[in-house]
């Protein structure tokens, strides 16, 4: 697997505000602002945002930072008033302060130009001391293991940048965003060219979890299965080719797959384990 791949599902995972939606409009009732959002519409959301007055004041200034966030390009001053508003918005200890302290980071990571990594990793460090059973604070820690792998600054040796990352699943007890993490690691340790032996444990302890979306279950056994063979893991390679051909038995790479085996088989009778 090339690294522009490996990025491409890098991005994938990188979901972050929509999740915010859901659980602010299940909490608030901003039914029709999150909708209009949804649907990248947010000159209609902020003129729904006006009409809505019986919700908590809180709420509603969370909510006008959302909205704020889908009028692109932001300048430096209104990112750092959105900021102010956020942090006012974490003084208290509740879900939305949660939510606010994780939006806070990804406007640090992902809004600010340059993205200052260094602070949403502070922050997310802080959300997790703070709210270490929210549901945010766990997806903070796997935006925080993303950064750690590709975009602070330190540590810079790759295996420190795994490590870093893999002392992050400890706290993190949400399966799917387990998952995740170690699917993260897998894919950094491929592109930092780690041993394979080092990599493969974080690629099938995702694919073990389940649960993933759209052709990465498929891609995922396939990729187990190559790099298998590739690290002289004969018996593991054949139980997830196997497993490939046995559950997509429509896949366009059925045959390249069949010629892999082929080659397990002539690498076993040369006397590979």
């Amino acid at each position: 697997m090339n690294r522009l791949s490996i990025t491409y599902r890098t991005l994938l995972l990188l979901w972050g505000i929509p999740g915010l939606f859901s659980s602010v409009k299940a909490a608030s009732g901003l039914e029709a602002v999150w909708n209009s959002i949804a649907d990248s519409q947010p000159a209609e959301a902020k003129a729904e945002l006006r009409q809505v007055e019986l919700i908590d004041a809180r709420e509603r200034a969370l909510a006008g930072v959302v909205v704020a966030l889908t009028r692109l390009p932001l300048t430096g001053d209104r990112l750092r008033e959105l900021d102010l508003v956020l942090a006012d918005l974490t003084l208290e200890v509740d879900d939305l302060s949660a939510r606010a302290l994780y939006l806070r980071a990804r406007l640090h990571q992902v809004h600010s130009t340059p993205a200052n990594y260094a602070r949403a990793g502070e922050l997310y460090r802080e959300l997790a001391q703070r709210h270490p059973a929210s549901h945010w604070a766990q997806l903070g820690l796997v935006k925080l293991g993303l950064i750690s792998l590709y975009a602070l600054p330190e540590p810079a040796d790759p295996a420190a940048r795994l490590a870093a990352a893999a002392a992050l699943l400890g706290a993190i007890t949400e399966p799917a965003l387990r998952r995740d993490l170690q699917m993260q690691i897998g894919w950094a340790g491929l592109f930092y060219n780690r041993p394979l032996d080092e990599v493969l444990p974080h690629l099938i302890a995702a694919e073990r979890t389940g649960g993933l979306f759209a052709l990465i279950p498929e891609d995922l056994v396939l990729q187990i299965g190559e790099l298998s063979l590739r690290a002289g893991q004969y018996k593991q390679a054949r139980t997830y080719f196997d497993r490939f051909l046995r559950e997509y038995p429509v896949s366009l790479r059925r045959y390249n797959v069949q010629q892999r085996m082929l080659e397990l088989v002539r690498r076993e009778k040369e006397g590979g384990s």
